[in-house]
């Protein structure tokens, strides 16, 4: 979280157990308020797999009141969907239920699932064909230049007035860091760059961090053709692919011709839940376990 430390003060936590590390919460602090870590794409408590639910349970109550006694009044968590966790991990979904955590937004992340068979609609197998006809050629490169100056900062700069969450610099150190979960793959039509995808890597999912194509984007085909070559061979082993959030106005609009493209991959939807915890609700955990 360094690279960009200076946008946030930071109040990450370490939780010990007779000294012995046991879990960690990346958090940053506005006033009385406190962020599952509002530079990261997906937050909660992080602990060791060997927890169980009742240690799950104290370790919460601990953060809990630990912030409770630091006079910050709520906090405010974004979970882990659950397609990324290694095993069943929706112990802080049952005790947002249990402390009366109010559900403050939720984002609809399109998902494949790699193990179902995965039907293309029409549209995307007749793109990924155009993308065949016109000769395009996919690579994995090392760098995000061509990417990031060529195609993704102008295509978010023209339609959308922004800019890239991550900038080039941050990308290339971020790569330099996680070199085999961060991966570009870029598309060619005569040895011009015209698409490309940086997806970010785990154990159980290939997530598309962007996706982004030049003004001829559908006349190629070079995104069908991309990501239909992702799913049926660069990917073909993870359990899920991710293409990520259609949402907009913090989750309570969809782009609907976004969704429908990616839904044309076989995705379909996977929540990511937002919760904000009342500090003071740590003494509702002292009977839970009976």
């Amino acid at each position: 979280m360094e690279y960009h430390s200076d946008r946030f003060e930071d109040f990450s936590l370490m939780v010990f157990k007779n000294e012995k590390l046991v879990a960690v919460l990346p958090a940053n602090r506005k006033g009385n308020k406190l962020f599952s870590h509002q530079g990261l794409s997906y937050g909660g408590l992080v602990f060791q797999e060997k927890l169980k639910f009742k240690e799950v349970l104290l370790v919460f109550q601990s953060v809990l009141k630990h912030l409770n006694d630091s006079k910050i009044k709520e906090i405010r968590i974004k979970l882990l969907p659950s397609i990324y966790g290694v095993i069943p991990n929706d112990e802080l979904q049952y005790l947002a239920f249990l402390l009366d955590a109010k559900l403050s937004r939720r984002d609809a992340l399109a998902v494949v699932n790699m193990n179902a068979g995965i039907k293309y609609s029409k549209d995307r197998i007749e793109g990924s064909k155009r993308g065949i006809k016109n000769n395009l050629v996919i690579k994995e490169v090392e760098d995000f230049v061509e990417f990031w100056n060529t195609i993704l900062i102008p295509n978010l700069s023209n339609k959308h007035n922004t800019n890239p969450v991550h900038s080039l610099a941050e990308i290339t150190m971020l790569k330099s860091k996680f070199p085999k979960n961060i991966r570009q793959f870029n598309v060619y039509k005569n040895k011009e760059i015209v698409a490309g995808t940086t997806i970010f890597e785990t154990k159980n999912v290939a997530h598309s961090q962007y996706i982004s194509g030049n003004e001829n984007k559908n006349s190629l085909g070079s995104l069908d053709f991309l990501h239909t070559n992702l799913l049926d061979e660069i990917f073909v082993n993870k359990n899920y692919f991710d293409f990520g959030i259609s949402n907009e106005n913090k989750g309570r609009n969809v782009n609907q011709g976004l969704q429908y493209w990616k839904e044309g991959f076989g995705a379909r939807t996977i929540v990511q839940d937002f919760y904000t915890f009342e500090t003071n609700s740590y003494t509702k955990l002292n009977k839970v376990m009976l």
